[in-house]
């Protein structure tokens, strides 16, 4: 979808540069390898379910048409995804993620997905759009707190999701699968006795209760421990205490999602802006403008199609900035917050020393976290996934390509601000750097390790 309406303006860019004799565009003209996502959704065009063939011997293709078979008749746009989600695949792990994307993809208003869990590989997770008329998500998380299912392999749980989400009850399934997990004690006798005159009427019933009380209480608890131990796994999920954890993940996604159609937006913004320009119009060069642009917006462009995550989605916004900083020839422009580059464009340059460390940085930084160092307050970071599971600053992770550069402010600019937290020989523009592949070939992170001034020592 959005890749070859991208193509199609880089085609006219190109064309339009035709009178350039100059640094002609390096972009591979070779037709790209559809992603993960699209071929997905390819797949989704032909066939509502969709088995990766590591879940092949689990859901054969016999299965498979089964299960096509019976959401025909339900006659309701259900897609079943069925692939291995591992935490740095194109969809980081997340199911939340996987499902945005493949609705990207297919465009289609109105849907209903089954995907597996990121967490759990035997689990299923449910998203709707564009509401939840179908009560789709709890739906399927019901199936994983149903005793019947305690064994049950991804093709007899599909089924039973795709069953659950006909009835079109899918919240009182999952209240009725989960309502034991509390203990349901039950409460004590709350009548009062006939008589309040005397003390002895009041106080023998109470002796008496609170024993029974008691007993009801620790023969609830057997029970939770029992039913615990029977699915440990599934009540981890949740309980009648707590969201079920779909509902974080649905956010976290929509967050993936506004972001992505924003970095869309400005990529295709950008490709117009380019194919607009009259090449006589560049300044004295094609690698000090237009040729820039270009180098940025194909940049962008294979940035949006591999993007895993918010911090990926952020890089092709900072990757938009600097194309429209070469067609409008800033000079000595700022990069995006370094801090968040969500935040937007930087205000100014600042030292910085994270807590706990001696040495400090120059960065650029939008004005709410300019005004929180300052203030000697923690500033709102973009946060990554780090190789443990854990969130941390995106600097913080290693092996990442936007620690390396801090999303352009640890690249020196024209006039050398900021060059001290370079290596040696290192450029101002992140577009190069994604052209020559390090995109996805940082060996390591300018932040592990000792948080000092030169961070390019090993």
């Amino acid at each position: 979808m959005f890749a070859e309406r991208g193509l199609a303006v880089l085609r006219i860019a190109l064309s339009t540069t035709a009178l350039l004799t100059a640094l002609p565009f390096t972009a591979s003209a070779e037709a790209k390898a559809p992603s993960p996502g699209e071929r997905i959704a390819s797949a989704l065009r032909s066939s509502p379910v969709y088995v990766d063939p590591a879940y092949e011997k689990s859901v054969p293709p016999a299965r498979q048409d089964q299960l096509a078979r019976r959401i025909a008749r339900t006659g309701l746009p259900i897609k079943v995804v069925l692939t291995p989600l591992i935490k740095g695949d194109s969809f980081n792990g997340d199911s939340a993620v996987l499902a945005e994307v493949v609705h990207d993809r297919l465009a289609q208003r109105d849907l209903v997905l089954i995907t597996t869990d990121g967490e759990f590989t035997d689990s299923l997770n449910g998203y709707e759009w564009p509401g939840n008329a179908h009560q789709a998500r709890d739906a399927v998380a019901a199936v994983g707190f149903l005793d019947e299912m305690g064994e049950a392999g991804p093709a007899e749980r599909t089924a039973k999701a795709i069953e659950l989400v006909e009835r079109g009850d899918g919240t009182k399934a999952y209240e009725e699968a989960t309502s034991d997990l509390d203990g349901g004690s039950g409460s004590g006798p709350t009548s009062k006795s006939p008589s309040d005159n005397s003390t002895s009427q009041w106080r023998w019933p109470t002796l008496i209760a609170i024993p029974a009380l008691a007993a009801a209480a620790a023969l609830g608890l057997l029970l939770f421990v029992r039913r615990r131990s029977r699915h440990s796994r599934r009540s981890r999920r949740g309980s009648s205490f707590m969201h079920p954890h779909t509902v974080f993940a649905a956010a976290r996604a929509a967050d993936v999602a506004k972001v992505r159609r924003r970095a869309e937006a400005e990529v295709l913004d950008l490709g117009e802006a380019v194919r607009s320009t009259n090449p006589s119009d560049s300044s004295d060069s094609p690698a000090s403008g237009l040729q820039r642009a270009l180098d940025a917006y194909a940049a962008a462009g294979t940035v949006l199609d591999t993007s895993r995550g918010l911090p990926d989605l952020a890089g092709v916004l900072a990757l938009t900035a600097e194309g429209r900083d070469a067609l409008d020839a800033v000079s000595a422009p700022l990069p995006l917050c370094f801090f968040n580059p969500l935040h937007g464009r930087a205000a100014d340059r600042l030292d910085w020393r994270a807590l706990g460390r001696r040495d400090s940085l120059r960065v650029a930084a939008c004005p709410t976290c300019a005004e929180a160092v300052r203030l000697r307050r923690a500033p709102e970071v973009l946060t990554d996934t780090a190789e443990d599971g854990r969130r941390v600053p995106y600097f913080e992770v290693s092996n990442s390509f936007w620690a390396t550069t801090g999303y352009g402010s640890l690249l020196a600019d024209e006039d050398g601000d900021g060059g001290a937290n370079l290596d040696d020989g290192a450029d101002g523009s992140l577009a190069l750097r994604v052209g020559r592949g390090e995109f996805r070939g940082t060996s390591r992170s300018r932040f592990r390790g000792e948080f000092s001034r030169d961070l390019g020592r090993r």
